[in-house]
């Protein structure tokens, strides 16, 4: 990513800044510095101005702060972030690519418009833990924050803005000899708290066996992420690692993909006897009262994957022959409400890149498709095997790539919101 985009970020450790960080910081300093020009931003009122800058996008909000010292000022305002997130909201997606490079991994992002997306210029996400955790799995997006794990252990783990840079390390919890690690990061409206869920399935040593990949043993483990401390520095967490014992439910290990909705994050169990229930289940867990449950599907079949669509879960249903159907839970967790919204009808071929699938392969285990977003034009944004994008016109019945300049080879996409948002911004 452009040095403009990058600023100190704010952690717990003190850490060397070399680079671009360290053009980055002189930036900041120097417009400290310098006497203001006459930009007459102080002669107009601080509301209209907030509600210019609440339209920008992410990436124009964050020049914006380099201009001069009036700007890098008024983009500090601590009333920005609660105002900017809803506008990004609602406008089409951000798009992060998660690259599975060898050695080190990678993040890109495009500011995506589904009217012009062709036009906009991928660009890199520098990490400034990159060489504590070069390589990671994303857990998941919320409100403009990322949350990563390291893709061998699982720890350590981050919380990440992408652009103001702000992250933090959470302690490190339990680990055992042989075990599967799921994850979960999601946000609650009614506790106006993070949480990251830590789901282990382990054997114990004396049932170790390398041919037998059954984990009968299981542990759950949440983190509430902290807010602000009286002296306004951020605190790791509010408990620590709390164990809530053991989960009822065998979870796919192998997609990757979670979802939150109405303060719940989302999973799918095993198959069959794997997951201790009948077919493939939606599994949900309550970032607030902290307890599983189940949620009926929309219909009787296996091969599916979760989605958000218009803030409601959403479940895209593969057919065989090409068909995909996508139902939508309009009132949540009333089974009579999910409704099918679209027929795709017909196997598109994408483009095949002669590459090593397997970050896409781990991210939705095995399937050729991957229902993203419905982009604010109707059109549905897809990603296909080996990382091809491609949005579809449910009115005309119409496939079409989705390139951008500057596109990795292989990724895989995390729809986001791009905003100023930390841990502690009120939603």
């Amino acid at each position: 990513m452009d040095s403009r985009f990058e600023i100190e970020p704010i952690c717990k450790k003190p850490k060397l800044v070399k680079g671009e960080d360290q053009d980055s910081i002189l930036m900041i300093k120097n417009l400290k510095n310098e006497e203001d020009s006459c930009s007459g931003f102080d002669l107009l009122p601080r509301d209209l101005l907030l509600d210019v800058l609440i339209r920008l996008p992410i990436s124009s909000l964050i020049q914006f702060r380099f201009v001069n010292k009036s700007c890098y000022t008024l983009s500090h305002d601590p009333e920005l972030p609660g105002l900017h997130h809803p506008v990004a909201a609602k406008a089409d997606p951000m798009l992060v690519f998660h690259c599975d490079y060898p050695i080190r991994n990678q993040l890109y992002f495009v500011e995506y418009d589904g009217d012009h997306g062709g036009d906009r210029v991928v660009r890199k996400i520098s990490t400034p833990f990159c060489g504590a955790m070069p390589e990671f799995n994303v857990v998941g997006s919320c409100n403009g924050l990322l949350c990563l794990s390291d893709s061998l252990y699982g720890e350590p783990v981050y919380v990440f803005n992408p652009f103001t840079r702000n992250y933090l390390e959470l302690p490190k919890c339990r680990q055992f000899q042989d075990q599967e690690v799921v994850f979960g990061f999601g946000f609650h409206p009614g506790t106006n708290e993070y949480k990251v869920v830590r789901i282990v399935y382990y054997r114990t040593t004396n049932r170790l066996n390398r041919n037998n990949r059954s984990y009968p043993r299981s542990e759950v483990n949440v983190l509430t992420i902290g807010k602000p401390n009286l002296n306004g520095n951020e605190s790791e967490s509010k408990d620590g690692w709390r164990c809530l014992g053991k989960v009822p439910y065998q979870l796919d290990r192998q997609a990757k993909e979670v979802v939150v909705v109405n303060g719940r994050l989302h999973w799918v169990s095993r198959p069959g006897r794997l997951g201790g229930l009948p077919g493939r289940t939606i599994v949900s867990f309550d970032l607030e009262d902290e307890k599983f449950k189940l949620v009926s599907k929309p219909v009787n079949r296996s091969n599916y994957h979760l989605a958000v669509i218009d803030d409601c879960l959403a479940s895209a249903v593969s057919c065989g022959y090409g068909k995909l159907e996508i139902w939508v839970m309009k009132e949540y967790d009333v089974k009579e409400s999910w409704t099918k919204l679209f027929n795709i009808h017909g196997a598109y071929l994408a483009k095949v890149l002669s590459h090593d699938y397997r970050i896409w392969r781990k991210a939705v285990h095995g399937k050729m498709v991957r229902v993203l977003c419905v982009l604010k034009n109707g059109e549905i944004l897809m990603e296909y095997r080996g990382g091809n994008l491609v949005k579809y016109d449910p009115k005309w019945k119409e496939f079409k790539d989705v390139v951008f300049h500057g596109m990795p080879e292989l990724f895989q996409t995390v729809v986001h919101v791009g905003s100023l948002n930390w841990t502690h911004t009120p939603i």
